[in-house]
C-alpha cells in the first residue's frame, strides 16, 4: 500500500493553495470557509485507531435481491405488470386483482445482458406487450455484452397476461404505441411509420415523413396518429390518417413542437412549443430563455392557438417529469409541469386558456406521475415535506389540497392506478431493496413480488443518516452518511465519498429507484460493513432542491462549480472525529466519475485514492456524445470554458492512485476518455489501474460486471486506504 504520511500543516496549506486557484478562476469565496478552519486545527496529528473490518455483508448477498422496475397497470382491469431483474435474468411479472399474487410471465434465464422494457397492457388487461433487447447505437448495433456468437436484436413481444400461451415475437421497431382498443400497434422503423394488427398481422408502412416520426399518439377512435417530426433546429407535430397514409402538420413554425395529446373527443390536439435556440449546448446552466408555451389545434382546420405561455425569467425553459409532459384531463383541463417559483410542480388550466392553477404547492419537486383512468386525479411521487425521500401523493386535476398516500420512512415511486381503483407502485427503504406494492383499500399494502432471497442481509444493513454541510461558497449540500456498524467511540476509520452520475439525480435515504443507483447504494452498504465511513453527496446541479440548485451558476462545462462541493465534502469528513484524515477516498460513475477525477486534481492533499467509473475527463469530447455535430472550433468561448472545467486541463496536479473502470461499448461516455487519461497518467508515472468490460454499455447490463467492478473497487480502497 502506498503510504500517505501527511500532517495537518500540509493539509491546511494544500487547501489554501487550492483556494487561490479558485479565486483566480471564479472570483468567489475560498475553498476553506472560516467555519471549517477551527475544525481542521483541532484534528489530531498522531496515529489513528482502526477497528476490525466486518465481513457480515457481502457483495453477492446485498446484490442478490431482484430489482423491480417498469410498473404498468391496465386502464380497464385490475392487472399490473413489471420487470424483475434477478442477478441479470430479466423477466416480466404480472399480478391480477383483487389478491395481486405475482407470478413470472416469461422464463428468460441467464445473465445475458438483454434488457426488458416498454411494458404496455391492453385496456382489458388480457395481453401484454414488451420489448426485449437494448437500444441500438447510431450505427444500429444492439448491445451484446455477453458476446453472444449470434449477436442480439431488439424485438417486440406479445403474451397473454394469464400465462395461457408462450410469448411470441411479433415485430421489431421503436416508439411502439398501442391503439386505444388494444388491437393494433404503431411504431417507427427505417424512417417510416408502420401499423400492425395484433398479434400476428402483417406490418405495413403507412407513411414516410421526411426525418421520420416519433412521439406516436393514437386518436381516441383509432383512425389517426399524431407524431413528431424532428428536424434539428425545429420540429413539427403532424397528424396521419391510418387508412390513406395522408398526413399534414399542425401550425408549422420555426420552433420545436412536441408532446402531442388528443382531446377525449378527438377533435383537438394540444402540444408544447419550445423556442429554437442557437448554440444551446448541454451541461451549461440554463435558468431562463425564451418562454415555452402550450398550443391547442383544431384537427379539421390545421390551425392552433396559444392557451398558455410561461412567464419570463426562471421557469421559462421547459422542464419535464418522468411521465407525460402534457395530459388532457377531465373537465377539459390540461395538466403540465412548470418551474414557476423555482420548483418543478404540477399545474392545470382550461384547454380554452385562462389562469393556470398550482396543484402541488410548496417547496418540493414532482418526479414521476400518472393520471387515473377516469382522468380526474393525478398520482405522483414527490419529496414534499421529506426532502431526501420520495412519497406518493394524489390531487384532483381541478385543484385541492394534495393527499399523502404513503407516509413513513420508506421511499415510494412510479404510482399507477388500475381500472378498478387499486394503486400500484414501487417502494424501498434503508434496508429493503425495491419491491412492487399495491395499496389496499383498507390502507394496507399487498406485496405481489414475492419474498426476498434467503441470503439477503437486510437485518445487517445500516440506516444512513441525513447530513447537511456547507459548500465552500455557503451553499447547503445534502448527503447520506453510512457509519460502520462496529464503529466504537474514539476510533477513526478510512472514509469514502460517493458522487452520483447524471447530474440530474438525487440520492435518497434508502435503495434508489434507478437500477444503477440501486446497485451503488448496495455497494455503499458493503463499504460501511467493511469498516469505511461513507458519505453519498447530492452536489449542485442535481435535482430535488429546486431550479437554482439544479441550474447552479458555473456548473458542469461552464466552470465545474460542483468541485466546491467535492472539496467541502472531503473537508467535512476530515473534520469528523471518526474519520482518518489521511485516508479519504472517492468514487463515482459517469458524472460522478468526472467529479472523482476533479477531486483528485483539485485536492491531491485532501484525497488519497479514487475509483473513476466511465467518467468524463474532457467536456469538449463528452458533449459530442450528446450533440454529434458539436465542433469546439465553432464555439471558441464555450469550448474554452468547457476545457478549463475538465480534469484534463489540470491533470498535472494528479498525484494519487486511481482505478478506472469502463465498458468499451459505452454510448454515454466515449471509451476514448479513459484511454486518453490512462496514457497521460502513465506518462506522469501516477499509479493507475484499469478494469475494462468488452462490449459493455454505460449502465452495465451484466450482473457479473457489476460484481466485478465493485469487487475491484473494494479491493482497491482496502489496499490504498486501510492501514496494514
Amino acid at each position: 500500500m502506498r503510504p500517505h504520511p501527511r500532517i495537518l500543516a500540509r493539509a491546511v496549506g494544500a487547501s489554501v493553495r487550492t483556494s487561490k486557484g479558485w479565486i483566480a478562476r471564479w472570483r468567489a469565496a475560498p475553498v476553506v470557509p472560516l467555519s471549517v478552519v477551527p475544525l481542521l486545527l483541532a484534528l489530531p496529528v498522531g496515529p489513528v485507531a482502526m477497528g476490525p473490518l466486518s465481513g457480515q455483508v457481502t457483495l453477492e448477498n446485498v446484490l442478490s435481491a431482484p430489482f423491480h422496475e417498469g410498473l404498468v397497470a391496465a386502464a380497464g382491469a385490475d392487472v399490473i405488470a413489471w420487470v424483475a431483474n434477478d442477478r441479470g435474468s430479466r423477466n416480466v411479472w404480472v399480478a391480477h386483482g383483487p389478491d395481486f399474487i405475482g407470478a413470472p410471465l416469461t422464463d428468460f434465464d441467464g445473465d445475458d445482458g438483454q434488457e426488458l422494457g416498454g411494458l404496455q397492457l391492453t385496456p382489458d388487461g388480457r395481453f401484454l406487450l414488451f420489448t426485449r433487447g437494448g437500444a441500438p447505437n447510431r450505427s444500429g448495433w444492439v448491445p451484446t455484452p455477453a458476446q453472444d456468437p449470434l449477436g442480439a436484436e431488439r424485438a417486440l413481444w406479445w403474451v397473454p397476461s394469464d400465462g395461457s400461451a408462450e410469448p411470441v415475437e411479433v415485430e421489431a421497431g421503436a416508439g411502439v404505441a398501442l391503439s386505444p382498443d388494444g388491437t393494433r400497434i404503431a411504431f417507427a422503423r427505417q424512417g417510416g411509420i408502420w401499423v400492425m394488427d395484433l398479434p400476428d398481422g402483417e406490418a405495413r408502412e403507412i407513411a414516410r415523413p421526411r426525418t421520420g416520426g416519433g412521439g406516436l399518439a393514437w386518436s381516441p377512435d383509432g383512425a389517426h396518429l399524431a407524431f413528431v417530426s424532428s428536424r434539428g433546429d425545429h420540429a413539427f407535430v403532424g397528424v396521419l390518417d391510418i387508412e390513406t397514409g395522408e398526413y399534414r402538420y399542425l401550425d408549422p413554425s420555426v420552433d420545436r413542437d412536441g408532446s402531442p395529446v388528443w382531446s377525449p373527443d378527438g377533435a383537438r390536439i394540444a402540444f408544447i412549443r419550445q423556442p429554437s435556440e442557437k448554440d444551446r449546448l448541454p451541461f451549461f446552466p440554463r435558468r431562463a430563455g425564451q418562454p415555452w408555451s402550450i398550443r391547442v389545434a383544431q384537427v379539421d382546420s390545421w390551425t392552433s392557438q396559444e392557451v398558455f405561455r410561461a412567464e419570463r425569467g426562471p421557469g421559462s425553459v421547459f422542464q419535464g417529469v418522468s411521465g407525460p409532459a402534457l395530459m388532457w384531463a377531465d373537465g377539459d383541463l390540461l395538466v403540465f409541469p412548470w418551474e414557476r417559483g423555482g420548483w418543478l410542480r404540477l399545474w392545470s388550466l382550461p384547454a380554452s386558456g385562462g389562469e393556470p392553477r398550482l396543484l402541488t404547492p410548496g417547496e418540493h419537486e414532482v418526479q414521476r406521475l400518472s393520471i387515473t383512468p377516469d382522468r380526474r386525479r393525478l398520482v405522483f411521487d414527490s419529496n414534499r415535506d421529506d426532502i431526501d425521500r420520495r412519497h406518493l401523493w394524489t390531487v384532483p386535476v381541478g385543484g385541492g389540497e394534495p393527499t399523502l398516500l404513503t407516509p413513513g420512512v420508506g421511499i415510494e415511486w412510479g404510482p399507477v392506478e388500475t381500472g378498478g381503483g387499486y394503486l400500484a407502485f414501487l417502494g424501498s427503504g434503508p434496508t429493503m431493496p425495491s419491491r412492487p406494492f399495491v395499496l389496499h383499500r383498507d390502507g394496507g399494502r399487498i406485496r405481489p413480488g414475492g419474498d426476498l432471497p434467503p441470503g439477503f442481509p437486510g437485518d445487517e444493513l445500516v440506516v444512513p443518516e441525513a447530513v447537511v454541510f456547507s459548500s465552500t461558497d455557503g451553499i447547503p449540500i445534502h448527503g447520506q452518511l453510512f457509519l460502520p456498524p462496529d464503529l466504537r467511540p474514539g476510533e477513526r476509520r478510512p472514509a469514502v465519498l460517493f458522487f452520483h452520475g447524471g447530474s440530474r439525480r438525487q440520492m435518497l435515504l434508502g435503495f434508489h429507484h434507478r437500477g444503477y443507483y440501486h446497485n451503488a447504494y448496495a455497494f455503499n452498504q458493503v463499504l460501511a460493513a467493511r469498516g469505511f465511513v461513507v458519505l453519498s453527496v447530492n452536489y449542485r446541479s442535481g435535482i430535488g432542491y429546486g431550479l437554482d440548485f439544479r441550474e447552479a451558476e458555473a456548473y458542469g462545462a461552464d466552470g465545474g462549480s460542483e468541485v466546491r462541493d467535492v472539496l467541502a465534502a472531503g473537508l467535512y469528513l476530515r473534520s469528523r472525529n471518526d474519520v482518518d484524515p489521511d485516508a479519504i477516498g472517492l468514487w463515482g460513475g459517469s458524472y460522478g466519475g468526472y467529479l472523482t477525477a476533479q477531486g483528485l486534481v483539485h485536492g491531491p492533499d485532501l484525497f488519497a485514492a479514487g475509483v473513476d467509473v466511465h467518467g468524463v475527463h474532457d467536456w469538449n469530447m463528452g458533449m459530442q456524445n450528446f450533440v454529434p455535430d458539436y465542433e469546439p472550433a465553432h464555439h471558441p468561448e464555450l469550448a474554452k470554458r468547457a476545457w478549463e472545467s475538465s480534469p484534463l486541463s489540470r491533470v498535472e496536479q494528479w498525484e494519487d492512485p486511481v482505478l478506472l473502470i469502463h465498458g468499451d461499448d459505452d454510448r454515454n461516455v466515449r471509451f476514448s476518455e479513459t484511454v486518453d487519461l490512462v496514457r497521460i497518467l502513465r506518462d506522469m508515472e501516477v499509479e493507475v489501474e484499469t478494469l475494462v468490460f468488452p462490449d459493455e454499455v454505460h449502465g452495465f447490463l451484466l450482473h457479473r460486471n457489476w460484481l466485478a467492478a465493485y469487487r475491484a473497487a473494494l479491493d482497491f480502497f482496502e489496499r490504498h486506504l486501510v492501514p496494514e
